[in-house]
């Protein structure tokens, strides 16, 4: 497999079978620098036409990470940032580092089917995946070794997620029309929540007690984990939700759907019965019918999603604003993630393969 790292073409819209892995390096202090446009259509030797600010410490505006042989489903930085992990239809996920040359420096093999969704733990030290052979596996990042083998679901998984505060759990969906509830230190499921439809997105709140799940049936459920049953149900996007995402303070609900919007609800305990606070237009969902992602950044400010139409949107999430429409990958972008920290720093995964690594502007 071929793991050429290159840098990719300055874009303005941008800038405003082996289980050994090498060792991480250390991180070094890095001197974030400036950028150059060049113009040369006007001259064979080019002219200088501006200098823009750079907004983080990535070696260039936007690096192209390539080295997956199949479409790429999803992307996640690790807790720290310094570090991507990518899950493929290869039935890979490569180890990325974020900074200087976005080394490959690891992959992670042994699934006999796609790579749909995947996790880190939160120590970063195991990366949870979902795939099509109906597992949920878990992971040790440091040597590549397979920990344990989830197994139940008896259907292609789409979906995981992992808490964030208390007791450490994972989260499964799966077209088995089953949520699995699982402790990573044991084989067996803890329980599972069955519905009628397939499940292809899930969310854990903080409190640790409720949890969210999306299907076919274009409405998000609501479950009381105590209770096992459904609680509520939020109704308002008219296709499969493909993805559930709650934001940093814990208070809202991101969800992507198949009918092209992105919706932000209103999750608190004693909120008013109409949940729906928000909708987002632009990011279109095109024909593959992959289960694309939306994601919050750090704060909580912005918001962003793949698209059909080959570009990754990016949100104001309290006026709406589309702040950027960012081109660079040739098929459906699949999943984007904003960077932990304080860095704008956002990547992309793509249908065309590929990873674009880049910055926002101030």
């Amino acid at each position: 497999m071929s793991t050429d790292k290159r840098k990719a073409p300055n874009d303005d819209a941008y800038i405003s079978s082996s289980n050994q892995l090498v060792k991480r390096q250390k991180s070094v202090p890095r001197d974030a620098g400036s950028a150059i446009a060049i113009s040369s259509s006007t001259s064979s030797s080019g002219a200088l036409i501006k200098a823009v600010p750079r907004t983080s410490a990535l070696q260039a505006p936007i690096m192209e990470l390539t080295g997956h042989s199949g479409e790429v489903f999803v992307v996640r930085f690790d807790p720290t940032g310094e570090h991507i992990a990518s899950g493929s239809f290869d039935r890979t996920v490569l180890l990325w580092n974020t900074y200087g040359d976005c080394i490959n420096y690891g992959e992670i093999s042994g699934h006999k089917g796609a790579i749909l969704d995947l996790q880190w733990s939160r120590d970063g030290r195991s990366i949870y995946t979902a795939t099509t052979d109906s597992l949920v596996a878990g992971w040790d990042v440091e040597t590549g070794q397979r920990i344990r083998r989830h197994i139940g679901h008896e259907d292609i998984v789409n979906a995981i997620d992992v808490s964030r505060k208390g007791l450490e759990i994972i989260l499964s969906g799966s077209d088995d029309g089953t949520i699995g509830i699982w402790d990573p230190r044991a084989k067996e499921a803890v329980d599972y929540l069955e519905t009628a439809f397939p499940i292809t997105s899930v969310a854990i709140g903080d409190s640790g007690v409720e949890i969210f799940s999306g299907g076919i049936e274009n409405e998000i459920k609501v479950w009381d984990l105590r209770k096992k049953t459904v609680v509520n149900n939020l109704r308002g996007h008219t296709d499969t939700v493909t993805s559930l995402s709650v934001s940093p303070d814990g208070q809202s609900l991101l969800s992507n759907s198949m009918d092209s919007t992105v919706r932000v609800w209103d999750i608190r305990p004693f909120a008013t019965s109409n949940r729906l606070l928000k909708v987002f237009e632009g990011a279109l969902f095109g024909l593959e019918k992959n289960l694309v992602r939306a994601s919050w950044s750090p704060k909580g400010d912005k918001i962003a999603a793949g698209g059909g139409d080959r570009t990754v949107s990016v949100w104001d999430s309290d006026s709406k604003k589309l702040l950027y429409k960012l081109p660079g990958h040739k098929g459906t972008v699949n999943d984007v993630r904003f960077m932990p920290g304080s860095e704008p720093i956002i990547v992309s995964a793509s249908s065309d393969r590929n990873l674009l690594l880049g910055e926002l502007g101030k």
